[in-house]
């Protein structure tokens, strides 16, 4: 570390005094005999699941279980499953089939759903529709490794209990299709938050945070192996709270983005979801202090209607989130701000979904995720209210939120040509290897010419020349 935080003085001192931590001082085996068994795995989803997948891999790589990319080669194949929507459920369905003839081709070949599907449909994967060998929830990793060897021996493989614990704090992820300059790190896991329309709660559970200790630890010992950027996860990270068990010192969000930061300035840091009704200024103002704090706040609305949004059981009011997006441009003048949209919830009337429009226009959002509302069984909404949005609606609804952001987001990068950003190279663009890509502090896709000399995990400064709705182009001015 390069500095200390004078508000953390006791934490930071342990932390320094166990440098990159004993929990990360060793990498995982990775199963290299050739006669070990090889998993593979597919991840769908939020950013949490690619996270998971490699806490996975790490648990059965420390068993001697060897990853691999090559499905048809693998003894194990696992998916990593979302709930969110029906369109994701159905997408993991249709893989299922793919598996299944792997089976058939390769007698022997495991199946396994794990994640949020896993929790949600459980024996009627294992059972009913015998698609799979092995049926293991989110918080249920650590026994992967005891659930094959039961189907092994002719068992059932399913383990989908919740805990109030578990935070894989002591498992150093194995960084699966790395390009060792990026990072995620999960700082907490499951949500208290009952948003009406969401199955996070119940395939994930109640809320807990990860020690501060490790956290840093594993920030560390990524930047000792090169990394140049972390994103710290967490369903909603702003209600990240622990307390440190022997001095009863009590670390919030902000508090654990300052310690992040002070791993290296040359650490990116960035951070994903926020809840508005959680977004302090305190947060703001320590992203505003550290230059190593990606100026960029993923801030979902779901709607910009105040009525729909208590529907939603969003717990905050169009008039809320308003302050909020003030306070970001007020203390982070230079900050993107992103979303998440839903169209078409129960009962939305036109004028509502014009709310919608003009607070996306307000916003100014940099991008959004965009979707028409999916029932999903077992939720609030699901329960309470009936889906009385016409599909066709719900997707005409759709299409104009996606056309006006597209719009905004136009013109958002547009204002950026001409000038300059510090951009950590990423590797190299999808369409040339001539090229350059790499995300500048606003989380913007930046594409530029190679020049001799640099190489991904290297910050560079490029001037933008032209820019599309998703990218902005440039060219590298300090060298």
């Amino acid at each position: 570390m390069y500095n200390d935080n004078p508000t953390l003085e006791g934490i930071n001192k342990e932390i320094i005094e166990c440098k990159q931590g004993e929990v990360f001082q060793q990498d995982k085996k990775e199963g290299t005999s050739s006669d070990a068994r090889k998993f593979y795995i597919e991840s769908y989803g939020c950013q949490m699941n690619f996270s998971d997948s490699e806490i996975v891999a790490s648990v059965l790589a420390d068993v001697g279980f060897q990853s691999t990319t090559n499905m048809e080669e693998s003894d194990i194949i696992l998916i990593n499953t979302c709930s969110i929507r029906e369109k994701a459920e159905d997408t993991v369905r249709k893989r299922l089939r793919v598996f299944d003839k792997v089976k058939e081709r390769k007698p022997g070949t495991l199946v396994g759903v794990l994640g949020c599907m896993a929790e949600r449909l459980k024996k009627k994967l294992l059972e009913e529709e015998k698609l799979v060998d092995l049926v293991v929830g989110p918080d249920a990793y650590r026994d992967l490794p005891k659930l094959v060897t039961e189907v092994d021996e002719g068992g059932k493989g399913i383990n989908v209990y919740l805990s109030r614990e578990e935070t894989y704090a002591d498992i150093n992820p194995m960084r699966l299709g790395s390009n060792g300059v990026t990072a995620f790190i999960s700082i907490m896991r499951g949500c208290d938050n009952m948003c009406s329309f969401c199955v996070v709660p119940f395939t994930r559970g109640r809320e807990r945070s990860r020690d501060a200790f490790s956290i840093v630890a594993e920030a560390t010992d990524l930047y000792l192996k090169g990394y140049r950027e972390v994103t710290l996860l967490g369903q909603n990270v702003d209600s990240y709270k622990w307390e440190n068990p022997e001095t009863g010192e009590k670390v919030s969000f902000a508090n654990l983005l300052e310690l992040v930061a002070l791993v290296h300035p040359d650490l990116r840091v960035r951070f994903s979801t926020s809840h508005p009704k959680d977004m302090t200024d305190e947060v703001l103002h320590t992203m505003a202090k550290y230059e190593n704090i990606c100026k960029y706040i993923h801030l979902p609305v779901q709607s910009g209607n105040s009525r729909v949004l208590e529907l939603m059981n969003r717990t905050y009011d169009r008039d809320w989130y308003i302050d909020r997006l003030n306070a970001i441009n007020r203390i982070i003048p230079d900050c993107a701000i992103s979303s998440d949209i839903i169209t078409g919830f129960c009962t939305e009337t036109e004028t509502e979904h014009q709310d919608t429009l003009s607070m996306i226009e307000l916003a100014n959002y940099s991008m959004s995720y965009m979707f028409f509302y999916s029932e999903r069984p077992g939720t609030l909404a699901a329960r309470k209210y009936e889906d009385d949005i016409p599909l066709e609606v719900k997707k005409r609804r759709l299409q104009e939120v996606i056309r006006l952001q597209t719009q905004i987001s136009f013109r958002h990068n547009q204002k950026d040509i001409g000038k300059t950003f510090k951009v950590l190279i990423e590797g190299d663009s999808k369409k040339s290897d001539q090229e350059f890509k790499g995300r500048n502090s606003q989380n913007k896709m930046v594409v530029f010419p190679k020049k001799e000399g640099l190489k991904p995990g290297e910050y560079t400064i490029v001037k933008i020349t032209d820019a599309t709705s998703a990218t902005l182009k440039g060219e590298i001015i300090n060298i």
